[in-house]
């Protein structure tokens, strides 16, 4: 599935709004992540704050009933794509940093982390511990070699 355009102004708008919510300033909130919520059915979009707490929702009509085996995979991508041409504004929020925007599906399971900002790093569509397991493997393997 391809965005429309009228698709990515909607994200942009809901994550607009998200920043309104968290403005820069000298208190910065507790939040530590951001849950996006994706309705495949009525293709509503969701965020929630640590509580539960609703921060902002929209609609989005492309993604209405939409029955695609790989929705979530194509909401990802074009989530990923729209975060990374707004990371400037993302980045930016008062939060505490480290924080991330999750995306869930309506039933609150996490499928990935969509952007994760912290001081000196930015991560956009990647798990922060992607390759982790193959990294300790590797290190063990090398512990090992050396008794």
């Amino acid at each position: 599935m391809k965005a429309s355009e009228q698709t990515t102004q909607q994200i942009e708008r809901f994550l607009k709004k998200i920043a309104q919510k968290f403005p820069l300033n000298e208190e910065t909130s507790l939040v530590t992540d951001i849950h996006v919520r994706v309705s495949q059915e009525s293709g509503e979009m969701v965020a929630f704050d640590d509580d539960d707490k609703e921060i902002t929702r929209c609609v989005v009509e492309q993604w209405i009933e939409n029955n695609d085996e790989d929705f979530y995979e194509s909401v990802h991508d074009i989530l990923t794509t729209t975060f990374a041409a707004m990371s400037k504004t993302l980045d930016n929020l008062g939060i505490l940093k480290p924080y991330s925007f999750v995306l869930e599906n309506d039933e609150k399971e996490g499928i990935a982390e969509l952007y994760l900002a912290d001081d000196d790093t930015i991560i956009i569509g990647k798990d922060l511990m992607e390759g982790l397991d193959t990294d300790l493997d590797s290190f063990f393997d090398s512990l090992m070699k050396e008794e």
